[in-house]
């Protein structure tokens, strides 16, 4: 008889474009893979390329983008494997709804956080540059807002916390398998 499979929790990285969601998520994921446990990261921008690539950048667009991520992020916990979201995920209503979809103490609400200037500095993608040029409408932290978790299960300033032991603490707040 096959082994029962129990459902894993989620880790959502929420956090301004450049915080370093990706980066931490990826090392996690890497992390949790090299200890035997299955995990796996849902990208924001990966996202945008396929599942999500319709929805522009709306409030009401933005609420999609999220409720998309989660409704994939539980149907892959449920089959075992640790979800790394890693998604500006602006508001925290959206959020509040991803975490709705799964039991207690399988939601582990991440705030990704840097100072704005660090993560306008970082821009990997030069998308600061071009909201502040206002070819970007509706962009994160320049133009639309971003609300800061209240309550997050762990804040890491990437400008402090380098990206190895970021990933340890998400590996250290997860249940054991």
């Amino acid at each position: 008889m096959p082994p029962i499979v129990r459902p894993a929790p989620v880790l959502w990285l929420t956090g301004l474009s450049g915080a370093g969601k990706s980066t931490i998520a990826q090392a996690t994921c890497r992390a949790l893979r090299d200890q035997g446990r299955a995990a796996a990261v849902l990208d924001g921008d990966e996202l945008r390329r396929g599942l999500t690539r319709d929805l522009g950048f709306s409030e009401a667009d933005r609420a999609e983008n999220v409720r998309r991520a989660a409704e994939v992020a539980r149907l892959m916990a449920d089959a075992g494997l640790v979800v790394i979201v890693a998604l500006i995920s602006p508001f925290r209503e959206d959020r509040a709804r991803a975490r709705a979809l799964f039991e207690e103490g399988r939601f582990f609400e991440i705030h990704i956080d840097t100072a704005l200037s660090v993560a306008e500095a970082r821009d990997p993608k030069g998308l600061y540059r071009q909201a502040r040029q206002g070819l970007l409408p509706a962009f994160t932290g320049i133009s639309s807002p971003y609300e800061t978790p209240l309550e997050p299960a762990l804040r890491i300033d990437t400008a402090q916390v380098p990206v190895e032991a970021a990933a340890r603490r998400l590996i250290d707040l997860l249940p054991p398998p």
